[in-house]
């Protein structure tokens, strides 16, 4: 499971810097422009990130996978 983040995060990490990319917008719209998401995935995205933080959200990484839970039912 680590190695399925670990590379996600040094993608964003590579994606973010250098951009100030801080604000919920900017950070809508540069996902939106370089890693080619849609504008409501991107928004729906940033909420996640924002809300829940790392630790609930790696719970929910490592609970889906242990349900083999790919694509949920929000159409992602």
């Amino acid at each position: 499971m680590a190695e399925s983040v670990s590379g996600l995060v040094a993608e964003y990490r590579g994606l973010l810097a250098g951009q100030g990319a801080t604000e919920p917008a900017t950070l809508e719209q540069t996902l939106v422009r370089d890693a080619e998401w849609t504008p409501r995935a991107a928004a729906h995205l940033v909420r996640l990130a924002s809300g829940y933080g790392s630790f609930m959200l790696r719970n929910a990484l490592a609970l889906s996978q242990a349900l083999e839970i790919e694509d949920g039912e929000l159409g992602f």
